[in-house]
């Protein structure tokens, strides 16, 4: 199905809530650089992280897992990696555009936290079982069930491990039309 063109190399992205509130705050990755239409080239994605930290601080430039000291009461992180735009929106499991997900839960008053029902990381193996995009953008989503203290911010970071390649002429399209699928 696809040949390798590099080896493995890690892509990140940071969203930051707004400062003491909750709901979504989103990101995206550009991959105009590593996807070509012209010549088959796609992303493999290996393995997806997320991770959640509370930034604070002048200029907010300090980063803790301090969650405790940090939350207003219990929090849920619901974060995903999709290779379509979600509006903003939450996507169900089922979704062809659907990378990643995971849920962080946050239990404030015994200081605990715990993965939800769906859990990460993501691995999906080398080569022959990486997850292929042929999209030029990657969109990272984040819903915060709750505000963050005062002048805080909750902060989610996206780690992808994925490695360029190049598809097969039916490989790449039948992937595409997929995609272009998932859109409707």
């Amino acid at each position: 199905m696809a040949s390798s063109k590099t080896g493995s190399f890690t892509l990140t992205e940071r969203v930051n809530s707004p400062t003491a509130t909750a709901g979504i705050y989103s990101g995206t990755i550009d991959l105009g650089a590593y996807v070509d239409v012209g010549d088959q080239q796609a992303i493999a994605i290996e393995s997806v992280d997320f991770i959640t930290q509370v930034v604070s601080g002048t200029g907010m430039n300090t980063f803790t897992t301090d969650f405790q000291t940090h939350a207003a009461g219990d929090v849920v992180w619901d974060m995903q990696l999709s290779d379509l735009n979600p509006g903003n929106a939450i996507l169900p499991a089922d979704h062809h555009a659907l990378i990643a997900s995971g849920s962080l839960f946050f239990d404030d008053s015994n200081n605990v936290a715990s993965l939800g029902p769906d859990l990460y990381p993501d691995t999906f193996g080398k080569l022959d079982e990486a997850r292929m995009v042929v999209n030029d953008q990657l969109y990272f989503t984040v819903d915060a069930s709750a505000a963050s203290a005062a002048s805080t911010q909750w902060t989610n970071t996206v780690r992808i491990r994925c490695r360029i390649v190049k598809l097969s002429s039916k490989d790449w399209m039948a992937i595409a039309i997929q995609s272009t699928a998932a859109d409707n």
